[in-house]
């Protein structure tokens, strides 16, 4: 809520170009490594292996005179490891920043903006089904407060130029005005945070078909019912999102129809097949450390038996 007031009386107050040059400048950096973890794993992959996984790395030691306190000890120990997919996919990412920085065209920016959504999702897990419930439910009344309630977030999303939302041409021909396209918008928290919280039904959808965490085979597979239920809430809840948006001509919170249908479908499926109370005290903090403690136990018994 702070930084997104914030971002309001920043274009309410200062010059809107250089407020979005800022911005511009910030997300071209951050993007080129949202970029470049992205497409390294994809190059590594379909790229000759032998070629794609040499890898190069360098570590250096730099004094310094800062406090403890402050600096940390002394020397730093700075240091990185890469392959050549790493390498290849900075310089192509370097490129596509350069040329997004100079036409900000929609479908550079909505790449950027589904590398940010894979990079956060994939970095980040809810732990339980609770606090992933909650979350939901707060971010849907803080959703509906913003959009209906007050002017900010509509304000912030049509001003700030930069890929925090995917952008959908409503038209194939350019507004005769001002020579662009006229242009719908999906929010990139409309679908990171729901994202979180399919990616934790699909880690439970794993445990109960106990499929081990470690070691993790990523190809294994097991059925899922709860992600793809969640997932079929999830494209019914947008569908409903864009036929009232333009139904009413008005902007909505896409949250206000998303988390009724991605909570709903998985309490749904719970309830048919009679897992509630396993969902609702689904951890996987715990889960991982029972299995990290199991390994241990292995690897005891089969030094001893060595």
């Amino acid at each position: 809520s702070c930084s997104l007031f914030g971002l309001y009386l920043a274009f309410k107050y200062f010059d809107k170009d250089t407020v979005n040059l800022v911005i511009s400048v910030y997300f071209c950096i951050v993007g080129l490594a949202a970029l470049t973890a992205t497409f390294a794993p994809v190059l590594a992959s379909v790229g000759p292996t032998k070629v794609m996984t040499i890898e190069f790395s360098k570590h250096v030691e730099l004094k310094h005179f800062l406090p403890k306190f402050i600096g940390g000890d002394s020397p730093w120990k700075m240091g990185i490891d890469c392959n050549v997919a790493d390498i290849i996919a900075f310089m192509g990412s370097v490129a596509f920043c350069g040329v997004y920085f100079q036409t900000k065209h929609w479908t550079m920016n909505n790449v950027m903006g589904i590398c940010f959504c894979l990079q956060g999702i994939e970095r980040f897990s809810l732990g339980t089904y609770k606090i992933g419930a909650i979350l939901l439910v707060g971010l849907f009344f803080y959703d509906i407060f913003w959009v209906f309630g007050t002017e900010v977030m509509v304000t912030v999303a049509k001003s700030l130029d930069g890929p925090i939302k995917i952008l959908f041409p409503r038209s194939l021909v350019p507004d005769p005005t001002n020579g662009k396209l006229e242009m719908s918008l999906l929010g990139l928290g409309d679908i990171v945070i729901p994202g979180f919280f399919l990616a934790l039904l699909l880690r439970f959808d794993a445990h109960v078909a106990k499929v081990p965490c470690f070691p993790t085979d990523l190809h294994v597979p097991f059925p899922k019912p709860y992600f793809h239920s969640a997932l079929l809430g999830y494209v019914l809840g947008l569908a409903t999102t864009l036929y009232v948006m333009i139904v009413f001509e008005a902007a909505q919170p896409a949250l206000l129809y998303l988390v009724p249908a991605c909570l709903g479908s998985s309490l749904l499926c719970a309830a048919v097949r009679g897992e509630l109370k396993e969902l609702s005290e689904y951890s996987e903090e715990e889960e991982e450390e029972e299995e990290g403690e199991d390994n241990e136990k292995k690897d005891e018994t089969s030094k001893k038996d060595d």
